[in-house]
């Protein structure tokens, strides 16, 4: 609710929005309980680790992909949906749905985001240990398009967390209150979340994240077009004597003089980022 609000211009904080929310009786959608029955889990193909070891961040797209399958029940019976996430932005990059949780299924799904890459570069996609993933069809098809197999612990759940997340709000905030008819409603409903709404609010928070960055590095008022102008005497000729050319703020901190000259340079020179270097 808060990003949406941001999203539309509103200037809004989110203690704000809580203690609204909550006079109004408004709240999200809870998470329904269940109990799961164990199923046995095929063993990894031959050489294949769990690569991620739980540490769901990337630094850059298309380095980290993530992929599952969940079923949606309609009357006509269930519906499979598998999707690939990329853990950078969190974006669903590849999905297909059948009434059938095959390894062509799957195939499909990673075919979509393979279609999708900008790079050449392998790309870890990590997976739990069904029976589609195990598969040898599966197998060669990462091995032909550069995708390093990665695969969860028998009865690890939390291995493949970032996935299982999805999954969960999906089914809050799109599947819960549904009764679908036909298979084909509930595709057309299953799409329309994927593609209208979750993944449209992904890159906007993508967006947020960039423009937060650039912020951090854009030239103060203080500063002006000649960033050497406001440092202090002393930090320009020892970065110079050490490095003839133009210095920048990564040559300076190079140079071993940021920590000593910190408290007597301007704020926008070192800015929040820096800040954290001299803890």
């Amino acid at each position: 609710m808060h990003e949406d609000l941001l999203d539309e211009g509103e200037t809004v904080s989110l203690n704000r929005v809580a203690r609204l929310m909550a006079v109004e009786r408004i709240q999200g959608w809870p998470r329904p309980k269940r109990r799961g029955f164990g199923r046995v889990a095929s063993g990894r193909p031959a050489g294949v680790k769990n690569l991620l070891e739980r540490d769901f961040t990337a630094q850059e797209p298309e380095r980290k992909w993530v992929t599952d399958i969940t079923e949606i029940a309609t009357l006509e019976g269930k519906l499979f949906l598998c999707v690939v996430l990329d853990l950078y932005s969190k974006l669903v990059i590849g999905w297909s749905m059948h009434h059938r949780q095959d390894r062509q299924m799957v195939i499909r799904a990673v075919e979509m985001a393979i279609w999708q890459r900008q790079g050449d570069w392998s790309v870890i996609l990590h997976s739990d240990r069904g029976s589609q993933f195990t598969s040898a069809d599966y197998q060669r098809f990462l091995n032909r398009n550069t995708l390093v197999c990665s695969m969860s612990a028998v009865g690890h759940c939390g291995d493949n967390a970032a996935c299982e997340g999805f999954f969960g709000q999906l089914k809050r905030e799109c599947v819960a209150h549904q009764s679908y008819r036909t298979r084909d409603e509930a595709r057309a409903d299953l799409f329309d979340y994927i593609e209208r709404f979750h993944n449209p609010r992904m890159r906007r928070r993508v967006a947020r994240q960039d423009l937060k960055f650039s912020a951090l590095f854009k030239p103060s008022v203080e500063m002006g077009s000649n960033p050497d102008a406001a440092l202090p005497e002393k930090v320009r000729k020892d970065a110079k004597f050490f490095l003839p050319h133009h210095p920048t703020l990564d040559d300076i901190i190079l140079a071993g003089t940021l920590e000593e000259q910190a408290e007597t340079m301007p704020i926008g020179v070192i800015g929040p980022v820096f800040s954290t270097l001299l803890k």
